[in-house]
């Protein structure tokens, strides 16, 4: 049985990264049996403003929430025939839960299906994972030239 693991943030962006794998040929094509999905939901962040409001166990049941939401709209395309869905919430570092999803599932296949965000580079999903250099600094770049513009135009 093959297994990997997909950490997702957003459903729609996770099925289109996922589409090449769930064809005929699919994941499971070296070993031709069923595909074990570990699929890891990585929740948005609740900004410091609103968290000062909030209850930690409303906190937690949001999160529950919005997990249940993602899964519900993800698993029924994972399964296949014969293929199984563990589904887990993200609670910590991410690195550290990859690790321990390694060594509790015996596999090394990851992947890496969350939404990017403009201007806000996502934390890795494991300690070798390279580190993004565009994600931050394109917005500026961008707000430099339009200043520059507005500043000759009003001239």
């Amino acid at each position: 049985m093959d297994k990997i693991i997909v950490y997702v943030d957003d459903a729609a962006y996770a099925q289109r990264q996922l589409a090449p794998m769930l064809g005929s040929v699919g994941a499971n094509a070296g070993t031709g049996g069923p595909t074990q999905w570990v699929l890891v939901a990585c929740a948005p962040r609740v900004t410091h403003r609103i968290s000062k409001w909030v209850t930690h166990s409303a906190r937690e049941n949001w999160r529950m929430g919005w997990a249940d939401k993602l899964f519900s709209q993800l698993v029924p395309a994972l399964h296949r025939q014969g293929d199984s869905v563990t589904p887990i919430l993200a609670r910590g570092p991410l690195p550290q839960l990859t690790e321990e999803l390694k060594a509790q599932h015996g596999t090394r296949r990851v992947v890496d299906a969350r939404r990017p965000k403009f201007g806000h580079d996502l934390p890795p999903i494991s300690a070798n994972q390279p580190a993004d250099t565009q994600g931050r600094w394109s917005l500026s770049g961008a707000v430099a030239g339009m200043g520059v513009m507005l500043v000759l135009a009003g001239e």
